[in-house]
């Protein structure tokens, strides 16, 4: 027998009743949209500063080179 009290089976049938877009019971790293938005764009801005910065080095980097 599980053991799992009434408390969670109702928490669980509520969710599940009200679940309009998939997204319930979530759990094991399945995001919502906007987490996942946010993920993503996290990635984004990482990928980005990370060019800005080689750039930065290039120009310093070419700036020497024609003195």
């Amino acid at each position: 027998m599980l053991d799992v009290n009434n408390q969670m089976i109702s928490r669980w049938v509520k969710e599940y009743q009200q679940d309009d877009d998939g997204q319930a019971f979530r759990g094991n790293g399945k995001l919502t949209p906007e987490q996942e938005e946010i993920r993503r764009l996290k990635a984004q801005v990482k990928q980005l500063e990370m060019e800005k910065r080689r750039l930065k080095e290039a120009t310093v980097f070419f700036a020497k080179e024609t003195k």
